[in-house]
């Protein structure tokens, strides 16, 4: 067995606190950008070592727009994973995406304000390409995982992610719907773009847990409501993760792999030493020492 998780998930408590896991340690991981969220828990399930990741922190204390995002990714990618997958819940802005259903998107609307967003800052320029914001292998792998536990399963749609932590407004709700917006959640970006700059393949499993508050005779979306359909719909994802697991994840020459090799603009000769070996695990196989 590799020693290192290749494979990764980031989400709440219920990702890992089940028996299918054996051999689970735990790991304090400190990047240039400070502390992850929580301790990262490793260990093997189904064959092969795994990681897990509470993104908003063990207890969910932290809010979304206080994530540290690129501490949890720079984690990840320090400990070898290659591919992220997360768990999330999200708002329907679609009649046929229903409360219980689980979305894999492909496609991201980034709606946040105030988040860092990058590993690369002054110094370091990079302008990483994201037209196709989710790895189309990953995603289908993990849409493949789903459909095999049962459960009522949507290949495709548009994830826009709000700043938070308040829910939207109905004028909110109601604009997201006429701009085409599949779902709505808090915390797909900047993961998922950071991700893509730490050449990482992505992809989200979301489970609707409310029609936001655009729908006429549904209720509209409470912190009640998201808990209990998260809680039903557990099952579903530790099933998912185990499928997940059983598959060889060694995607040869897949494209986000390679998603640095023609995004750094600055000129080698400008980059001081210190943010090369800031970002050395990122960029060392393009940046010479």
């Amino acid at each position: 067995m590799n020693d290192n998780p290749t494979l990764a998930f980031i989400g709440g408590s219920g990702l890992y606190n089940f028996s299918a896991i054996s051999e689970q340690e735990s790991v304090d991981v400190e990047t240039p950008f400070g502390f992850p969220s929580s301790p990262i828990t490793i260990g093997n399930l189904a064959g092969r070592k795994v990681a897990f990741l509470a993104r908003h922190g063990l207890g969910h204390y932290i809010p979304p727009g206080d994530v540290n995002y690129r501490a949890n990714i720079f984690a990840l990618k320090s400990l070898g994973v290659q591919n992220v997958i997360s768990i999330s819940a999200c708002g329907s802005l679609r009649e046929d995406y229903k409360p219980g259903d689980i979305v894999i998107p492909d496609q991201l609307f980034d709606f946040t304000r105030s988040r860092e967003c990058s590993f690369f800052e002054q110094g370091l320029v990079v302008h990483i390409g994201t037209a196709d914001p989710y790895c189309k292998n990953l995603s289908s792998r993990v849409f493949n995982a789903v459909n095999k536990t049962g459960a009522c399963v949507h290949q495709g749609g548009t994830f826009i992610v709000i700043e938070g932590p308040r829910f939207s407004t109905k004028a909110e709700s109601n604009l997201f719907r006429e701009w085409g917006m599949s779902i709505i959640g808090m915390t797909a970006c900047p993961e998922a773009f950071l991700a893509r700059e730490a050449e990482m393949c992505y992809a989200t499993m979301a489970h609707v847990t409310d029609y936001d508050v655009w729908h006429i005779s549904e209720e509209s979306v409470s912190v009640e409501m998201v808990i209990n359909t998260l809680n039903k719909n557990l099952e579903i994802a530790q099933e998912s993760i185990v499928e997940l697991a059983k598959i060889p994840f060694e995607v040869a020459d897949c494209s986000c792999q390679h998603a640095l090799a023609s995004s750094i603009i600055t000129h080698p000769n400008s980059i001081t030493n210190e943010m090369k070996k800031k970002l050395s695990i990122l960029v060392d196989k393009y940046i010479s020492q």
